[in-house]
């Protein structure tokens, strides 16, 4: 029975075994269940806040210059009676004098009075042709009964004055044609051309015309700087070329940019070397030609600018200029200065040629337009009448 009981024993035990181990492994208490860590991402730092970019203003628009206005210029009134009459005070003191000394209280004239009158108009410059022209006027008229006083003498001495002038058609305004009107501007250096242009062109400019300045005498340099300060005096531009440059090419570029640029009145300045003759005569002459090409006509007014001071020389350089230039007037200058005024009655006499204005002081408005009439009668004024 123990034998028996053996078997059954072990598979009790073999039974018993195996439940237990199945209930161990059931009841073997699970690990603990761990929630998985929530890892939190590092936060990415926020970008920096860039500032909005400043914006700038819009530039402020500038006005465009304007430009500068041109200098004012005053009108200039032609001088008083007056005024003519102080500025021929040393002709009037000379010549006329003695002839007013010599004609005083005579009711009867005789050939030794003529003689006399003669030596004195000699001597004021009027030149010899001219002085017999005047006393052979005189002598007709005694013949005739015409001169019972000084007063009749001296109203034939100013008719024969006024009668001079006017044979050349001295006065009145200068002939100007379309624009652009060019003005040649000659004579020997020292009488004031280049005073004479800017005076013009100041008087035009006060007339409200656009002027331009050629500087034609390219071998002084003082004579182009002198024009540049009239220019910018009255508001006139000023043509210039180097020192030495050829003159016809400077008035070529002057009147080729006057009639581009709308110019009014072209004003010349020309060399006066006369030491250097036949030089000087060819490039005057050239000049002329220079502008009559470019403008399609001759410059329309060729003036001699003469010192009178100079007296019967002004004679002389008037016979030089003509044989290069066909002048068309005279400028003469420096009248308030000397006794020698009465040269300008012989200018007028000899050659024909106009006065166009005279210089009776240093004020632009001294630079009159010639008036026969009103001339005469200041020049004959007797201060003792």
């Amino acid at each position: 029975m123990d034998l028996l009981l053996l078997p059954l024993l072990l598979a009790s035990a073999v039974f018993l075994y195996a439940l237990v181990s199945t209930f161990r492994f059931q009841t073997k208490p699970l690990p603990p269940r761990t929630e998985p860590e929530l890892v939190t991402p590092p936060k990415k730092p926020e970008p920096a806040i860039e500032p909005e970019p400043a914006i700038e203003p819009e530039p402020a628009i500038e006005p465009e210059p304007e430009p500068e206005p041109e200098p004012a210029v005053e009108a200039i009134a032609p001088p008083s009676r007056e005024r003519l009459k102080e500025g021929l005070k040393s002709t009037r003191g000379g010549f006329i004098a003695k002839l007013s000394s010599l004609f005083r209280n005579r009711t009867k004239l005789d050939e030794a009075i003529f003689e006399e009158a003669e030596e004195i108009l000699l001597t004021a410059d009027i030149g010899v042709r001219t002085s017999m022209r005047i006393l052979e006027d005189l002598r007709d008229r005694n013949a005739a009964g015409e001169l019972k006083d000084e007063n009749s003498v001296w109203s034939a001495l100013k008719a024969g004055a006024r009668e001079i002038l006017d044979s050349a058609g001295s006065g009145g305004a200068l002939n100007l044609g379309p624009a652009p009107a060019v003005i040649l501007i000659v004579g020997v250096n020292g009488v004031g051309k280049t005073t004479t242009i800017g005076k013009l062109a100041s008087q035009f400019r006060s007339q409200g015309k656009k002027v331009m300045l050629a500087a034609g005498d390219t071998f002084r340099a003082a004579a182009t700087l002198q024009l540049e300060v009239w220019g910018e005096r009255v508001g006139a531009e000023t043509v210039k070329g180097k020192e030495g440059a050829d003159p016809s090419s400077v008035i070529f570029e002057a009147v080729k940019r006057a009639k581009e640029e709308g110019v009014d009145v072209l004003i010349c300045d020309t060399a006066g070397r006369l030491h250097t003759k036949a030089p000087l005569m060819e490039e005057l002459a050239k000049v002329s030609r220079t502008i009559e090409k470019v403008l399609g006509r001759p410059a329309d007014e060729r003036l001699l600018v003469l010192d009178a001071t100079t007296g019967q020389n002004a004679i002389q350089q008037a016979n030089t200029f003509k044989e290069a230039v066909d002048l068309s007037g005279i400028v003469l200058t420096k009248l308030d200065g000397t006794a020698k005024g009465g040269v300008i009655l012989g200018i007028v006499d000899q050659h024909r040629l106009p006065i166009r204005y005279i210089g009776i002081g240093e004020q632009v408005g001294d630079l009159a337009p010639f008036d026969t009439a009103l001339f005469v009668d200041a020049l004959f004024e007797r201060d003792d009448a």
